[in-house]
């Protein structure tokens, strides 16, 4: 597949120079992020620039998973120079782990107040995972195949091996495709209760430490059938597996980005089956703690393609990107990348 646009929100900023510049810097500061009982770092994303792409009176009933997505989704089309591509062959694949988590904790609260006579039925309609995808086709007009992925901290892998599938089939002409995760209330209630000792710098190579600073954010990619010129690279592999099942056959050739964002659980694995002598590099502490974690370290590839070099300054040199995921469970997902 070739990435043609890319288009990212985070706790960094908005659009690609944010993220250049966040990736030049190494770590994006937190903020203290509010919650019943208290507060904890975080990196939180502003949607207000899509209000650029969207009237306000669209967005009075979509909630802010959605407006992630819909920012990211109308970045990348916009770096992709707005091609003229026919919406009825146009997929639309968005990958999340939390799904829209506030929302749906929102719709509860309404049940739990009043029953289900007096339930929101705004707060239900937007509450399902899938909801973001629906938000994005219907304001972009895309009727293509739409599908909605949630694998947790595989969903990235997951859902792009359904992109390839869609473009090696014929199905579509190109795909939409995004990673949209948001970090609500609730959920940094739970983090705060599980971690009562926060952190707020991210160490994604220090395994045996709990690190992770939640984080929220989108990243789209419009991508095409490898064929034709690529203006971001071209992912030329990706794979899922188990390390319990089968340990994952990792050489030292790749550069490798971790998506090691400072869970200890899921951190144990990348000493355990990296070979010794790979090159690696983790880009955590500029998006986050977030299970669409991979589609972010995807960009850094992606930009890594388009510059022949790494954001700190190493060169390519004609050798592949592997963006490594290991998460709960010894579940393993990498997305390869080369230049040409």
């Amino acid at each position: 597949m070739a990435i043609q646009g890319i288009g990212l929100v985070g706790g960094f900023g908005c659009g690609l120079e944010d993220f250049a510049a966040a990736l030049a810097g190494g770590a994006v500061p937190t903020r203290p992020a509010a919650f019943a009982g208290g507060e904890i770092p975080a990196l939180l994303a502003d949607t207000a620039p899509l209000e650029r792409f969207v009237d306000k009176r669209a967005l009075r009933r979509i909630d802010h998973f959605s407006r992630l997505a819909l920012l990211g989704a109308h970045l990348a089309l916009e770096d992709a120079g707005l091609p003229a591509l026919d919406r009825t062959r146009l997929g639309l694949i968005v990958a999340t782990g939390y799904g829209a988590s506030a929302t749906t904790f929102s719709f509860l609260d309404t049940v739990l107040d009043g029953g289900d006579a007096l339930a929101s039925p705004t707060h239900f309609s937007s509450s399902v995972h899938n909801a973001a995808a629906a938000h994005v086709a219907i304001l972009l007009g895309i009727t293509g195949p739409n599908l909605t992925v949630s694998q947790f901290e595989l969903s990235v892998p997951s859902a792009l091996l359904a992109a390839q599938g869609w473009l090696a089939e014929g199905r579509v002409d190109a795909v939409l495709f995004g990673g949209v995760d948001e970090a609500c209330a609730v959920l940094r209630y739970c983090w705060g209760r599980f971690f009562p000792e926060p952190s707020d710098l991210i160490c994604p190579f220090e395994f045996d430490r709990q690190s992770a600073v939640p984080g929220e954010g989108a990243a789209f990619f419009l991508l095409t059938a490898a064929s034709g010129a690529a203006r971001y690279g071209r992912i030329s592999e990706v794979r899922q597996g188990n390390a319990a099942v089968r340990p994952p056959l990792l050489d030292a050739a790749p550069l490798y980005l971790l998506g090691a964002d400072g869970h200890r659980e899921c951190g144990a694995n990348y000493p355990r089956h990296l070979p010794a002598e790979a090159r690696c590099a983790a880009y955590a502490p500029v998006y986050g703690s977030l299970p669409a974690g991979p589609a972010f370290d995807l960009a850094v590839a992606a930009l890594a393609c388009r510059d022949d070099r790494l954001p700190e300054g190493e060169a390519l040199a004609g050798r592949e990107l592997c963006c490594l995921k290991f998460g709960r469970d010894d579940a393993y997902g990498w997305i390869r990348l080369r230049r040409e």
